[in-house]
């Protein structure tokens, strides 16, 4: 019985010696981070390439931190990266026929990988050139309404459109972000914030639209690029019920002008417009033209339409400012009030019209004020953020500051 016990007894003790013979606990196989895995276009020996091309990176595990381009004298290539990082994208144009080398290099976890490609231009074009007119110039300074606009001729078909819009940046210091939209025809394409341009803004602006594939038949024509800024808020109302122009500065009213608007025959469109150019002098020649056959000098004048709407200084309609239209759809103001107007006026300030028998025309001048956010973000070929949209209504007025006088463009016919 005792050894029953003792041998039961030390059973436990026996059990219990195995805990004190565990193997190790087997450690897991450490995780191997692969490298990053980077692709890069153009491809490697590709030929042909457009001018306009530019490196498009594709990255698996890390993030590119360098992209270096050298053309085959070995000279640096400078390229900026588009705002979501999907391509980088050349400062100027490419040359035809010269062979550049581009390094891209991806950091991970694991370390760094670079990728070397080298690739050839096309020689130039032999296709015709759509042609296309920047009006925003260089070192001006604008009104707070003024759109950038690209002019195309020919039109830009609307499948083209995505692939166009694509090679057109703007910058703003303090940012004040914005949207394309492009006139129904494909005859121009205007940028606008939601909001006027806060004054003092700068604006730089490029179209590189050099070498790019248009459709199937066409070229862009050129590289184009300027920088200017915003000046003071102005803006004019026009009311043909009561024959008066309203001139605010800052929101607040600083004169009221007599006009004369188009007669029944020619109106005057009512709508959103913005001041294209400025003249001291001009002449209306209008022969040849509908409802025109006449020429005329006129001093002080700002152009408002493409189809020869202007604000003018007319002596001839003094007696008739105020009171009744006899114009052929311009603005008739007396002389001296037209002088001190071109004093005060910037390219790109508001004019509004209300009350006369046509509505403008879409297109016609830069109407990119003439339609809500709403319907102006419908005209852009690529997807506008969600998020971008006007300030609340009740939002304080942007402060102004001191502007300067714009640089006119090329004269046309009004009335």
């Amino acid at each position: 019985m005792a050894l029953v016990a003792v041998t039961v007894a030390a059973t436990p003790l026996v059990l219990g010696g195995c805990t004190t013979e565990r193997k190790a606990a087997v450690r897991p196989a450490e995780q191997v981070v692969p490298s990053p895995e980077l692709t890069v276009t153009p491809a490697d020996l590709s030929r042909e390439v457009p001018l306009s091309a530019e490196v498009v990176p594709l990255v698996t595990g890390g993030k590119i931190t360098a992209v270096r381009i050298v053309d085959d004298a070995g000279t640096l290539v400078r390229a900026e990266p588009r705002e979501d990082g999907s391509a980088w994208v050349p400062s100027v144009p490419l040359r035809p026929q010269h062979t550049y080398t581009v390094a891209v290099t991806a950091t991970g976890d694991s370390g760094q990988t670079t990728r070397t490609t080298t690739f050839t231009t096309a020689a130039a074009s032999t296709k015709p050139q759509v042609s296309s007119t920047l009006y925003f110039a260089d070192r001006q300074t604008y009104g707070t309404a003024m759109p950038v606009t690209i002019g195309f001729d020919p039109p830009i078909a609307r499948a083209a459109r995505a692939d166009v819009q694509r090679r057109l940046f703007v910058t703003t210091n303090p940012p004040q972000p914005g949207a394309w939209s492009w006139v129904d025809d494909g005859s121009q394409v205007y940028y606008r914030a939601p909001d006027f341009w806060r004054p003092g803004t700068t604006i730089s602006v490029r179209a590189g639209l050099e070498g790019l594939p248009i459709g199937a038949n066409h070229i862009g024509d050129a590289d184009r690029t300027a920088t200017s800024r915003i000046g003071r808020q102005v803006a004019l109302e026009v009311d043909n019920a009561t024959k008066q122009m309203r001139v605010l500065r800052d929101g607040k009213l600083i004169r009221r002008i007599p006009v004369s608007l188009g007669k029944r025959g020619t109106p005057t469109s009512s709508g959103k417009m913005v001041i294209m150019e400025k003249h001291q002098y001009t002449t209306f020649d209008t022969r040849g033209e509908p409802n025109g056959g006449y020429v005329v000098n006129v001093e002080d004048a700002q152009r408002l339409t493409w189809g020869g709407e202007f604000i003018h200084g007319a002596p001839w309609s003094v007696s008739d400012q105020g009171h009744r239209n006899v114009s052929h759809g311009c603005t008739n103001i007396s002389a001296a009030n037209a002088d001190w107007l071109m004093g005060v006026t910037q390219v790109g300030d508001l004019v509004t019209f209300t009350g006369t028998e046509v509505r403008l025309q879409a297109g016609n001048g830069w109407t990119a004020w003439n339609t809500s956010w709403s319907q102006f973000v419908k005209g852009s070929a690529l997807p506008v953020p969600a998020d971008l949209r006007p300030a609340p209504a009740s939002a304080p007025p942007a402060r102004a500051v001191a502007g300067g006088v714009p640089t006119p463009g090329p004269s046309a016919s009004g009335g």
